[in-house]
């Protein structure tokens, strides 16, 4: 009898998870779905949060960042990327960002903290390890010249595939830990599962998502399969070394912004350039 509260309460987490699941992919794949402005809206909020949230991590152990300047930054870097591919804005408004970012140095001479340099590193750590990557998504999205939501969805569909595969495959097969130091429960075997279940969805993406052919699509899913994984260590590396479970609680069921795209974070700029240069 008293196991049973426990149950119940795993239950309950467990039905919490899967609705929050459900009402968020929803929402998500409208956004992307409906235009190049929802699309936007979505991407540049998940930017501010996640920017925010990696921040809020570093301040639990006393760290520093300046929140407002990386937030801006990252920001800012989202929305002139996707006003260029929009053409609304010149290619040479670039220039304007390295000027703009040596204000993070500016505003540490006025903010009196302790290890003003080490808060400078980490404001832009976090702006361009979250913002940084999203602000490459309005390429993906703009591939043909125009909004299209085909890439963008395809590539979350290959990273759904592969974690997927690598959580079955691996429980049911894993023997041999991938990484035992960072993330003890990932196998070998779930990454070969994981990259095969990839592969398979990027199959059937090439017929379907016509954007791409099936070699890019295919790219892409190795891109996937292997920086996915990456992308996921480097934010279980982030916890450990914080010594926290969760980057934040903002999903119920699900952790925090970075929790729920740690994958998307790091794949993104490797499709770019994969795309671009081949």
């Amino acid at each position: 009898m008293p196991a049973e509260p426990t149950e119940k309460k795993q239950l309950n987490n467990f039905q919490q998870r899967v609705l929050v699941g459900l009402a968020g992919g929803a929402l998500f794949i409208g956004a992307i779905y409906f235009d190049q402005w929802t699309f936007a809206v979505l991407f540049l909020g998940l930017t501010v949060l996640g920017i925010r949230e990696f921040y809020q991590l570093l301040t639990l152990r006393g760290f520093a960042p300046n929140y407002n300047a990386g937030i801006v930054l990252g920001s800012a870097l989202f929305v002139l990327i996707f006003l260029l591919q929009l053409k609304v804005v010149q290619p040479k408004a670039l220039f304007a960002l390295p000027p703009i970012v040596f204000f993070v140095f500016i505003a540490e001479l006025f903010r009196k903290k302790e290890q003003p340099f080490v808060n400078i590193a980490l404001t832009l750590v976090g702006m361009l390890y979250v913002g940084g990557s999203f602000s490459m998504l309005p390429i993906l999205g703009f591939l043909k010249g125009y909004y299209s939501w085909q890439v963008i969805m395809g590539t979350m569909l290959l990273i759904w595939a592969s974690d997927s595969g690598a959580y079955f495959v691996g429980k049911t097969f894993g023997k041999h830990k991938l990484f035992p130091r960072i993330s003890p429960g990932k196998t070998w075997e779930g990454w070969v599962g994981g990259a095969f279940a990839a592969l398979l969805v990027g199959y059937f993406l090439s017929v379907y998502f016509q954007d791409l052919n099936l070699l890019q699509w295919l790219g892409i899913a190795v891109i996937v399969s292997i920086f996915g994984v990456l992308g996921d260590l480097i934010e279980s590396l982030l916890k450990r070394s914080l010594q926290v479970k969760d980057s934040g609680t903002l999903i119920p069921g699900h952790g925090g912004i970075l929790d729920r795209f740690d994958s998307l974070v790091l794949v993104v700029p490797f499709i770019v350039a994969f795309l671009k240069l081949f």
